[in-house]
């Protein structure tokens, strides 16, 4: 399997470091609102990686923070804590807020059959891990106290910028949008491990430290998450492509600096969602959650495929007429599933043969819309429906877009459904009454010989017994 690696900004074959362990690691969400579905993207493609490592064979273990403190609005030490932002938006507190959001977040997860990760851990839950790191970091003079703050001192690497070639004026304080400058930091690109006496005192949770009381800086907490979690090695990293700088960038700076080695060999960014007027955000226009999405009639494995079909490092542009476009693609595909028989024999070679085709596309990168296509060759392939179904079943492993199952739905809804021409009597209690069906179809034969008085009759006799009558198209409804 080849990945694209953004620290070489290259294809490359995938050795883990263990052969028989995949270690993965997430940057997780900061629970101070819903995740949009910009967001969820990110989440999807990192759970079909996982699937895929999954379908291949690999053990892997998957860990995911969970940022209930520490993150600023800015990135770059400056603007408002989201955490504190949240609570006061809603007269609760941080923990409270955090709670409420991380169960959305998982909730969401769930309805687009995103796996939860094999560990989850909150930045709260990590303080020691922090203090000890920071502490060395310190130590060894890769960190630096000023303005009762601790700061990583980026000048002492030899290659910081890693993932791009950034020019120095972009990045340059007060001249760059969004960046402001803090006097206490000897460079310009310096970033925070640990706050004490700062512009932010009205951080709601805090700490004892050897530096004072105060609450750490949002870059240390995925460093040190992954490395109690996973130990000094991590296989891939992954994140929206908007955490590559300066997060993901940081995490590497302190984390190297720390261990003395290399500590990641891959990274997976997942591209931007766009909104037709530029990066979703939920600052502005309408907000994106996946609750809006249910709200106006779609179902979550319709978004699910929408993001399936194309590749995740391509920005994707969200319209309504897009995913309207996938929610047809979509329903289409079932009901061709549906149209299939589960009856009959399974050839297992051809489903063999279905599998080779698709990890061939799925080893080029995650090809997420070259693995969709597959679903179409197999429903032209010349083979029994079971061994279609089986196919299907196989690959839906990986893409968990529920395709056998809402089949399955339908197949049955359709089954239950009258036939044209037939008419369907219908008990509305689950408790069929064998004289009060004959009275209907008796009622019904009344109708189409327009002998309404003796339909009349039935209907008062029925009603009598205790029944409801409402008729519907192509039958009746009766019950108690």
């Amino acid at each position: 399997m080849k990945i694209y690696n953004s620290a070489t900004h290259k294809k490359e074959e995938f050795v883990p470091a263990d052969p028989q362990l995949v270690k993965m690691y997430t940057c997780g969400p900061t629970v101070y609102h819903f995740a949009h579905i910009g967001n969820l993207r990110s989440y999807i493609m990192e759970d079909v990686l996982e699937k895929y490592l999954r379908y291949l064979g690999y053990n892997v273990r998957r860990v995911m923070n969970i940022t209930d403190v520490g993150h600023l609005s800015g990135d770059n030490d400056e603007g408002e804590d989201k955490m504190l932002k949240g609570a006061q938006r809603e007269h609760k507190t941080v923990m409270e807020i955090a709670k409420q959001y991380t169960d959305a977040f998982f909730a969401d997860c769930a309805a687009l059959n995103i796996k939860k990760p094999d560990v989850v851990d909150p930045a709260t839950n990590c303080i020691p891990d922090y203090v000890r790191v920071i502490n060395r970091l310190v130590d060894t003079n890769y960190a630096y106290r000023a303005g009762g703050n601790v700061y990583f001192d980026t000048s002492k690497l030899k290659n910081y910028y890693v993932f791009n070639d950034f020019k120095e004026d972009d990045l340059a304080v007060g001249v760059r949008e969004g960046v402001e400058k803090d006097e206490n930091k000897r460079n310009k690109n310096d970033f925070a491990l640990w706050f004490t006496k700062s512009k932010f005192d009205s951080q709601a949770l805090k700490w004892d430290s050897p530096w004072g009381v105060g609450y750490p800086g949002w870059h240390i907490e995925c460093s040190c998450i992954a490395m109690k979690h996973l130990g000094e090695n991590v296989d891939i990293h992954c994140g929206g492509i908007d955490n590559a700088f300066p997060h993901h960038t940081n995490e590497i700076a302190q984390s190297e600096a720390y261990l003395g080695h290399k500590w990641c060999n891959y990274w997976m960014h997942v591209a931007h969602l766009n909104t037709a007027d530029g990066k979703m955000s939920k600052s502005k226009g309408e907000f994106l959650i996946l609750s809006l999405l249910r709200d106006k009639g779609y179902d979550p494995m319709e978004y699910r495929f929408f993001c399936l079909q194309s590749h995740y490092r391509k920005n994707l542009v969200f319209t309504w007429e897009n995913l309207d476009n996938a929610k047809g693609a979509y329903n289409k595909l079932v009901a061709k599933i549906a149209a299939l028989s589960p009856d009959g024999e399974v050839d297992d070679e051809a489903v063999k043969s279905v599998r080779e085709k698709f990890i061939a596309q799925m080893d080029n990168d995650i090809n997420t819309p070259n693995g969709v296509t597959v679903l179409y060759d197999i429903l032209k392939l010349r083979a029994s429906d079971a061994t279609k179904l089986a196919a299907i079943d196989d690959i839906d492993r990986v893409l968990s877009l529920d395709l056998t199952k809402k089949a399955a739905e339908m197949r049955k809804k359709n089954a239950s459904a009258p036939k044209t021409g037939e008419f369907s009597v219908i008990c509305e209690s689950g408790e069929p009454d064998e004289s009060v069906e004959a009275l209907l179809r008796e009622r019904q034969s009344a109708k189409k010989a327009k002998d309404f008085a003796r339909a009349d009759a039935i209907r008062s006799e029925v009603a009598g017994m205790g029944y409801t009558i409402t008729d519907i198209p192509g039958g009746v409804k009766y019950g108690r």
